[in-house]
């Protein structure tokens, strides 16, 4: 229990920071296109209370450390509210907007890595704490940038793949749209359950993006000296 309460500790602020530059990105990229709908509703915004929610944000990550051991953990924020008609050129512009969240956190990964070597220079009783942290940012920010490109609307990836895609074949996935939080309940959740109770290894969501995660943080190790 211990350590599910520590791992609790270290994710909370790394989520709240990855969750609010992701939403954040997404209005102000949109803003910058030619949509003021969330400029108006206030989400262009870094005060991470205007994009939390209570359930997704909070709730939903903690009761699935505290049921896994802390081997699992997922969670969203409110979406940030974009009208893609108001856009200037938006099948395009659409694929900005939804590229920007998960650059945000590629980015956020990078400042997490590049702030690492400072923890050396807080009062020792912080240090180990706040490494952590950042670690932890490193990680998730990763982990949150690959998961949102997957291609499957509403995730970001589902848009982008839809603004590239011969409008045909566009269309027909974002269709999908409606079913796409089931769809990936039952790859991170249900589908691995089955598997443990069958004894076979079925997280086709892990398989998906645990090795894009991996290269990623090698190329933050390569750029900025992470973990060595």
């Amino acid at each position: 229990m211990g350590d599910v309460v520590t791992a609790i500790s270290v994710l909370i602020l790394p989520a709240i920071f990855a969750i609010t530059f992701h939403e954040a990105a997404h209005g102000y990229v949109a803003h910058w296109l030619g949509d003021d709908t969330a400029w108006i509703q206030g989400r262009v915004s870094l005060n991470p209370a205007r994009h939390i929610d209570p359930f997704g944000t909070i709730i939903m990550p903690i009761l699935l450390l505290l049921a896994s051991g802390g081997s699992m953990v997922f969670g969203y924020a409110k979406p940030v509210p974009v009208n893609f008609g108001r856009l200037r050129h938006p099948r395009r512009d659409m694929v900005w907007v939804a590229l920007a969240g998960p650059a945000a956190n590629i980015g956020l990964a990078i400042l997490s890595a590049f702030l690492l070597p400072l923890v050396a220079y807080l009062p020792e009783a912080a240090q180990a704490w706040s490494a952590r942290n950042l670690v932890t940012s490193v990680v998730l920010n990763c982990g949150l940038a690959v998961f949102n490109m997957l291609p499957l609307p509403p995730l970001d990836g589902g848009r982008v793949a839809v603004g590239i895609l011969p409008m045909r074949l566009g269309l027909r996935l974002a269709r999908l749209e409606p079913y796409g939080i089931m769809i990936l309940i039952a790859g991170l959740l249900l589908l691995p359950a089955l598997g443990s109770k069958l004894g076979i290894d079925l997280d086709p969501v892990g398989m998906l993006i645990r090795a894009p995660v991996n290269w990623i943080i090698e190329a933050i190790a390569w750029l900025t000296g992470f973990g060595q």
